[in-house]
């Protein structure tokens, strides 16, 4: 299993950027996928979650709620999360996940496959 997690990179507050997950020897198209990120001196913390092909629901943090989203492209086996409005506290390593159930969504220890992180500077 691999994910791999690209489109970081440093940004204007107020900026947008689009993060993708590639995923490779999943049934991507069943399991649930996550974003979390971990700032430099706190603990990993769950941003966003998407169900698998029982109906793409979604879950966000309360602190990007209407400022991200998650979709997924099955056919791509990508997961993206689109960051619109980012804040200076948007900073952070991002992380893709593969979760192992579909509920729980906003733990990490749902998850089983994680990538291998893309950082996310945004300058105030």
């Amino acid at each position: 299993v691999q994910l791999q997690a690209s489109g970081g990179g440093l940004v204007q507050a107020g900026g947008s950027l689009r993060l993708s997950c590639a995923a490779s020897g999943l049934t991507f198209s069943m399991d649930p996928m996550g974003w979390f990120r971990q700032a430099p001196g706190k603990e990993r913390e769950f941003v966003a979650a998407v169900t698998g092909s029982s109906g793409g629901n979604t879950e966000y943090a309360g602190s990007v709620k209407g400022r991200f989203a998650i979709s997924r492209d099955n056919a791509r086996n990508t997961v993206y999360l689109q960051m619109s409005s980012l804040k200076a506290e948007d900073t952070a390593v991002y992380y893709c996940a593969s979760a192992i159930r579909p509920y729980e969504l906003r733990t990490s220890r749902t998850y089983g496959y994680w990538g291998q992180g893309t950082q996310v500077t945004v300058s105030s």
